[in-house]
């Protein structure tokens, strides 16, 4: 009775102090023996357990447990046998078998169906549970207020698909977290989530999104969340700084179970048990709610000594800020120009409506506006007002746009009055009613005089206009099948649109998941222009993933002596212009792919199909999770003369890429000679220049050679082509990988594709694909005829090519096919 009393006394201590939750699992204090921080422990189990979706509460889990409370005691013993560093290795994996036998008796005597899925949750968590922190102390040596766990998806049953690869779930009485990777190297931003009870659906989704996003870059996807519980009421300044402490704690979590890399050699936590192997790439980014905390992160890393120092989080004061360079709307702006090109408009020169999602002073909405100075800007809102200017003057409305973005934190009701056409004006969503001009009325093709707020965002979504603008969040057109409450986005439920009610001729995507995948495929199938939010907004990730990966190399020049810190800083700002012409590139080639894809997607729907299929084969694609029409559908498209439309088809290159990426790297053979032909450029010349030495060295060398050269020979020949080289020649990737960068060279492709891109807006695209397609199909034959050659075939330097296409240093075989 003395223990259970000193048990109970600090568990009671910890509940009023808020340092833990006041909720039936303190029972097991009494019930189970446990003590507060162990409850604590379990708590966070539970919690992480709720999130995967399971159809419990809370309160019924932990009646379950305090029933089976000896089981309970039992699934606390197996963590700590797993995870206690004190313990010799020998007794903790003997005392683990038994301990994991007699739980599985417990669970065995589950009254009903739900205790048991209940108690089997637990029990498999715990045992999908790569690492933890809970056996970490602070500088006083008192535990951590947090709790972090590490676990492998895969062994979770109750884990909805798509699985990560890796999750690291936080949990405080302050705040919850999690953070999902695609992969070993991955990279994604953090949210602040306003979604308590889900939060990890919206990461999910997101880190879905992300995952065919990062395509262009060398990490695939990731995502995090974190949710504050005790936001204070009111006060705008405390709600941040409670935001910013939330962070802190949730950055920490993350980092407490991440290896160190010091002198090239991975250094794993203090008082980590690891059941998993090295893993020291954690990056992060901003996110929704977190676009000024990347300083934060960084001072973190620091603290920790991070190998990665403020290469950890990207886009703060000694990176590249996104808004500043407006990187992500001016990739998205690529996606735009080039929808209304092939429509034969050029939206630099010939004015065009646009209605929009968001305000200036954000950051994809407020630079996008700002990309044409023939945006005629009809219609937008955001979360607090409506904005009607049925006939902008276009001159004067650009000029106000431009003066609302550089304000900062500007509304549309900052928008000045006088400068709004006849009939328009700005309109609060709080008002009861809205009165529409005969103007407004025109412009939105209603009769209806007055509108409620969200009746008249309705009507601005189906509204016949050139461009429909996304720079918000949130989801916004669902396909005319789905219910809501399939989109997940429960916040906008009330103004959410069909897809076959959009009247827009375009939609460009700077925001994510405004449309669902459905919605889009819909769209598309009714003569909408539209590729995916992951093609649209790479641009964001592909800068900084570039950042990461030259502070990465700048580091290591670094430690050598051979620059300072403020010298760096100056040369990062000193490639800003750089870095966003190689971002800017990468946009212009995917959405050119895209467009040849579509221009021959009919014809090519049954070698598309095989593609889809093989790929399913491997386990690299989940049809359904994306989806992809299956063999019913494309045998009725097929019947009604349709291919696949641009979604369908991003999604393809997207999956075509990683699956040749993972080829490539995958691959025993060494990547190093693909060096000399610097496929697509990826670090700036001066850095080319100064620390050529420093590249075949760097830690990511390797990953950064497969993406430039996955990337290159899918936007170049299409998804199926590695395929198609194989099923003809027998011939290994690497090998077709290195045809094709000599069939370029040899045929001067180069040369050749910059020849004809410079005719955009000048001759119809048709043409420009015909000509693209003729030398693809040159390069193919080519690559076949190199097969044919039995010596080792050597990618040749980009130097020793001269303009008129010559070469010297093929062999000689190679000369004679020539």
């Amino acid at each position: 009775i003395d223990a259970a009393a000193v048990r109970f006394q600090e568990g009671f201590r910890q509940a009023l102090q808020g340092e833990a939750e006041s909720d039936n699992f303190n029972e097991l204090i009494l019930t189970a023996g446990l003590d507060a921080r162990q409850t604590s422990l379990v708590r966070c189990y539970a919690k992480y357990i709720l999130q995967l979706g399971i159809p419990f509460s809370q309160n019924s889990m932990g009646e379950v447990l305090v029933a089976h409370s000896d089981l309970a005691c039992t699934l606390v013993r197996q963590f700590e046998l797993q995870f206690d560093p004190a313990l010799p290795k020998k007794q903790r994996e003997e005392d683990l078998k038994r301990c994991t036998a007699t739980i599985a008796r417990g669970v065995s005597r589950a009254r009903s169906l739900d205790e048991d899925r209940i108690l089997s949750a637990f029990a498999g968590t715990i045992a999908a549970t790569l690492r933890t922190n809970y056996f970490q102390v602070d500088k006083t040596g008192a535990p951590k207020p947090y709790i972090s766990i590490k676990v492998d998806p895969e062994r979770i049953p109750e884990a909805p698909l798509p699985k990560p690869r890796y999750e690291i779930f936080v949990y405080s009485p302050r705040v919850e977290g999690v953070h999902l990777r695609g992969g070993n190297i991955a990279r994604g931003g953090l949210r602040w989530s306003d979604r308590r009870e889900d939060f990890r659906t919206e990461v999910l989704g997101l880190m879905k999104a992300q995952i065919v996003k990062n395509t262009v870059i060398v990490p695939t996807g990731a995502k995090g969340g974190f949710f504050p519980k005790q936001l204070p009421l009111g006060d705008r300044e405390a709600i941040t700084e409670e935001g910013i402490a939330c962070y802190r704690l949730f950055i920490s979590g993350l980092l407490d179970v991440t290896d160190n890399v010091v002198d090239d050699k991975v250094v794993p936590p203090n008082n980590v048990v690891r059941r998993d192997g090295d893993d020291p790439y954690l990056v992060v980014a901003a996110d929704k709610g977190t676009a000024t905390f990347s300083d934060i992160a960084n001072s973190l890393s620091v603290d920790y000594g991070f190998w990665l120092d403020d290469a950890f989080a990207s886009g703060g004061s000694a990176g590249y800020d996104h808004k500043k360079m407006g990187i992500t709307a001016r990739g998205t702006w690529e996606a735009v120009r080039r929808h209304f090109r092939e429509q034969g408009v050029d939206t630099q020169k010939e004015p065009f409506t646009v209605a929009g999602i968001g305000d200036m002073s954000g950051d994809v909405f407020g630079n996008g506006m700002l990309l044409s100075r023939k945006t005629r800007l009809v219609a937008a809102f955001n979360h607090m007002h409506i904005f009607l200017d049925p006939d902008p003057d276009i001159a004067a409305s650009f000029r106000e746009r431009q003066r609302l973005f550089n304000m900062g934190r500007s509304g549309w009701d900052d928008y000045r009055e006088e400068l709004i056409s006849k009939g328009g004006g700005v309109f609060s969503r709080q008002a009861k009613q809205i009165r529409l001009s005969a103007e407004a009325r025109r412009l939105l093709g209603t009769t209806e005089r007055s509108m409620r707020p969200l009746e008249l965002i309705h009507t601005i979504l189906r509204m016949e206009v050139d461009l429909l603008w996304n720079g918000g969040i949130g989801t916004y057109v669902k396909a005319s099948a789905e219910s809501h409450s399939d989109v997940g986005d429960r916040s906008n439920d009330d103004v959410r649109v069909n897809a076959n009610d959009l009247r827009c001729k375009v939609v460009g995507e700077g925001g994510n998941l405004g449309l669902t995948q459905r919605a889009r495929v819909e769209y598309s199938l009714n003569g909408g222009r539209i590729n995916t939010d992951f093609i649209d907004n790479s641009a964001g990730v592909d800068s900084s993933d570039r950042e990461v990966n030259i502070k990465i190399l700048l580091g290591v020049a670094e430690k050598e002596g051979r620059l300072t810190r403020k010298q760096r800083d100056k040369l990062l700002a000193d490639m800003t212009d750089e870095v966003a012409s190689y971002v800017l590139r990468n946009n212009y080639l995917q959405t050119q792919s895209i467009s040849m894809m579509e221009a021959r997607a009919r014809e090519r729907l049954a070698e598309t199909a095989r593609l889809i299929t093989n790929l399913e084969r491997t386990g690299l694609l989940d049809r359904d999770l994306e989806f992809l029409p299956d063999d019913v559908e494309i045998q009725e498209r097929r019947e009604r003369n349709q291919g696949l439309t641009r979604p369908e088809l991003s999604v393809i290159l997207s999956y075509a890429k990683i699956d040749l990426y993972n080829g490539l790297e995958g691959s025993s053979q060494s990547l190093e000679d693909f060096l000399t032909t610097d496929p697509q450029r990826y670090f700036p010349p001066v850095l080319r220049r100064r620390y050529a030495d420093l590249i075949p060295g760097h830690r990511l060398s390797r990953q950064i050679l497969a993406t430039l050269i996955a990337n290159n020979i899918v936007n170049r020949m299409g998804p199926a082509f590695v395929q198609r080289v194989q099923v003809d020649t027998g011939a290994d990737t690497v090998t077709i990988a290195r045809a094709y960068m000599v069939a370029r060279e040899i045929t001067g492709a180069k040369i050749l594709w910059n020849s004809i891109e410079a005719l955009d807006n000048v001759v119809p695209p048709e043409i420009q694909q015909t000509m693209m397609f003729d030398v693809g199909r040159i390069l193919r034959h080519t690559c076949y005829f190199l097969q044919s050659v039995p010596e080792k075939i050597d990618p040749p330097t980009t130097a020793s090519t001269s303009q008129s296409g010559a070469r010297g240093t093929e062999n000689a075989q190679t000369q004679e096919i020539i």
